[in-house]
């Protein structure tokens, strides 16, 4: 019998004590992905917008080279952002507890935004109005640093894609609510939902098992 999907929030609040190691350890190529994407982030940046933020591993590579950068967090977990204020005390940090999808970031207030292991939780359709606020929050030639779980093939996307339906279906849970369940795309794919946004320069910089970093650039 297949397990049930979980309410988003309460899938990483029940599995808070044994995020941080499962992602630094039983990934192996995130230690050097997180490293990755703060040296990706312009060393000129002074406002950041981190998407799905969690508890913060991410902002530990990135505050150790940026130590002054003022921080906007979105998650929807609110035990993982107490976690994440904790670890940053001191810090320009302001946590958000709620969806990024379909929210209003504001219009050219951050010279970087990043996302590290998120996106593959939503469609294709429910990424490209998101991709286009993040566009629209960044500053003319800021930058937006994805790291996420991605597939090889469409065969991969569309047999996950089904697979996250059927899972849906099976337990009367509906598109719209917000249930952790894998829904990566091709990097192709990803790649043509930046452009789509608006984003001029769209480049892979890392691929290793099944994450991948794209760089995408504001004109």
């Amino acid at each position: 019998m297949t397990n049930p999907i979980e309410p988003m929030s309460d899938f990483f609040a029940a599995r808070l004590s044994v995020y941080d190691e499962h992602m630094l350890t039983d990934i192996e190529e995130l230690p050097e992905a997180y490293a990755l994407v703060a040296r990706l982030v312009p060393p000129d940046a002074q406002t950041l917008l981190d998407l799905g933020c969690g508890t913060g591993l991410e902002l530990e590579s990135i505050f150790a080279l940026r130590p002054d950068i003022r921080v906007t967090g979105i998650d929807l977990t609110l035990a993982m952002l107490d976690r994440l204020r904790a670890k940053f005390p001191g810090k320009d940090v302001t946590l958000i507890c709620g969806s990024y999808l379909d929210r209003d970031f504001g219009e050219g207030l951050y010279d970087a935004a990043v996302s590290v292991e998120t996106m593959h939780h939503w469609t294709y359709a429910r990424k490209s109005a998101l991709y286009a606020a993040v566009y629209q929050s960044l500053k003319p030639g800021g930058r937006y640093i994805e790291c996420d779980y991605m597939v090889n093939t469409q065969a991969e996307q569309d047999r996950m894609a089904e697979e996250a339906r059927r899972l849906r279906a099976s337990q009367g849970v509906p598109e719209e609510a917000f249930y952790h369940c894998d829904t990566p795309l091709t990097i192709d794919n990803q790649a043509k939902l930046f452009r789509e946004a608006g984003f001029v320069s769209v480049e892979t910089v890392f691929r290793r098992n099944g994450t991948a970093v794209i760089v995408c650039g504001k004109r």
